[in-house]
This record gives C-alpha cells, structure tokens and sequence, in this order.
C-alpha cells in the first residue's frame, strides 16, 4: 500500500522516530501503525513509549486513606473545562467520592452514585454540582484496595496523576511517620516513573519472550555483532532484558530520589530503620482522562456518551 506523509508523520508523534525511518517502518509493514513499531526497535532506532491513548478529557483524580492507612482509593470525576477542574466546588466533590468509596466500598459507578451523603446521594450531589457549575460532571471510575500495612496515595498536578501504592509490613506502622513517608516516596516515584509491574515474576511470559524476540533481532541486525557466537548473542540478550525489567519493575528501578538504590532498596533501608519488614505488594497509577478522545472539541458529548445521557 502507498504510504503518505501524514501516515509517517502519525507514527512519527507516537514513536518520536524520523520522518523516513517510520515511512520505511509503514512500507515494510504494510501501514499497520503497531508492527511498524516494532520494526523500527528492531532496526535501533530509538522509539518513545508507545502513547497508549490521547488524553483529551478535564476533571480530575481525587484521593482518600482511611484512619488506620490500611484502605485507600482514587477516583476519577469527569468535567468539561480545566478551570472547573481547579474550583474548590469540583475539587471537593471528588475528594468527598473518594471517601465515600473507602467508608462504602461499592461495587461500581452505579453502585457508588447510589450511595448516601448528608444531603441524599452521590448522584444527586453530582447532578447538583452540574447545576451549580454549569458544566456536565460524571464519575467515570474508582479503585479501592486495602493491605496489611501501609496504603498510601499521591496526587500530582492538582489531579492529573493520582497513585495509590500498597506496602505490606509485619507490624502495624500506620502511626509510624517516617514510614508513611517513605510510601508517600514511593508513591510518587510510581507518577514519575510509571512502571507496569511490581516485580519480574507478575511480568508475562509471553511479554518478556515478545521482548526477547526483537532484542535478538536488533542485536543481529547490528553490524558489530555480525561475526559474534550464538552463546554471545544470548549474554548480550540477558543484559538488555535485565534493563528491561529495570525499565518496567518498581522494585527494580532506580529510585527517584536517590538514583544510588532502587526502590526495593529504599524501602528496605527505612522499614529496618523503623524495626519491620516491608514489601510492596501492588499499586495503581490513574491518569486523569486516559483512553478518553475529544472529538470537534466537544467534550460534553463525550461525557455524555461515557454516562449514557
């Protein structure tokens, strides 16, 4: 198929590679935008992180911890401009959703816009706020987990990222503030950093093979290693996946504080320091409008489309 500029420039603004590099990529690929990609790694030419989504809503995400740092949740609320995002109006109503997902743990959406307040329900204070700040506002999601130790959250760009980490301790260190800020840490390294998986072992086989596989491919391709011996390939192999896993492990990256441990490393420093062992177990990063695409610049359909109104 013939390949246009604007389909090289698409690719283009996803990977960050060249104009002619992602025409080539497109051509050998037959214009599958994802199979490109992975023609240009194998090729080593640098890629960005796939964009997984355009990010097109406003709203922000809100975030609540209960007394004993044991619950914690993050909720996303929906609005249609950034300066309604900001209002104490808008801001309050989401952090009062957060708690209410702790202190209620509803099952859904649903569940939680049915659910009591001092002044009816959920969505009566949602459809109130509606009103008052003449912008269409929706809930479009919520997380909850609960660990024995430590749940903390982090809230970056006044809502933008919300992140919510579970550490797993021996001892109850809820009173413990030098712990709590150690978690907190974590938390906000996990905005920063945005890995995918806790530790190696939750990594796919089938990722971590798919990996391998254009790691070997882009180690071939290289003319230094034409010559090279099978057994060389493989060591060579073993290295990039073991960055790999570095790029995409919370434990094993390096930590955003101190570039000199990882974070694994840094929460055990503090947790012997406070007299328990500790380990994260989970965590949750909520981009605020992720997987949500402005169309014609009307948001408002598309929150009304999200809330089947």
């Amino acid at each position: 198929m013939a390949i246009t500029a604007k389909d090289a420039a698409a690719l283009r603004a996803q990977t960050g590679a060249g104009m002619m590099d992602c025409k080539k990529a497109l051509e050998a690929a037959n214009g599958d935008m994802d199979k490109a990609t992975e023609i240009l790694r194998e090729r080593g030419v640098a890629v960005a992180a796939k964009k997984a989504s355009r990010i097109a809503s406003e709203g922000a995400v809100a975030a609540y911890v209960s007394a004993d740092r044991k619950t914690a949740a993050l909720v996303e609320v929906n609005c249609e401009s950034d300066f309604v995002a900001k209002t104490d109006d808008f801001l309050n109503l989401a952090g009062d959703a957060a708690k209410i997902v702790v202190e209620a743990n509803p099952a859904d959406v649903d569940a939680l816009l049915a659910e009591k307040t001092a002044d009816g329900t959920v969505l009566e204070a949602v459809n109130n706020a509606t009103a008052k700040i003449g912008e269409k506002i929706a809930i479009r999601r919520f997380v909850r987990k609960t660990v024995n130790g430590v749940a903390e959250t982090y809230i970056h760009m006044g809502g933008k990222i919300g992140v919510l980490v579970e550490v797993e301790t021996d001892k109850d260190v809820a009173d413990n503030a030098e712990f709590i800020a150690a978690c907190h840490n974590i938390a906000m390294h996990v905005a920063a950093f945005s890995p995918k998986y806790v530790c190696e072992s939750q990594v796919p086989a089938e990722e971590v093979e798919h990996e391998k596989s254009i790691l070997r491919t882009q180690i071939k391709n290289d003319p230094k290693n034409a010559n090279k011996p099978e057994q060389i390939v493989e060591k060579m192999l073993d290295g990039r996946i073991n960055k790999f896993y570095k790029e995409i492990c919370l434990n094993d990256q390096e930590f955003v504080i101190d570039n000199t441990v990882t974070t694994a490393q840094y929460l055990a420093a503090v947790a012997k320091k406070v007299g328990v062992t500790a380990k994260i177990v989970d965590f949750e990063r909520m981009v605020m409008g992720e997987g949500l695409e402005k169309k014609n610049e009307n948001f408002a359909e598309e929150i009304a489309k999200m809330t089947n109104k």
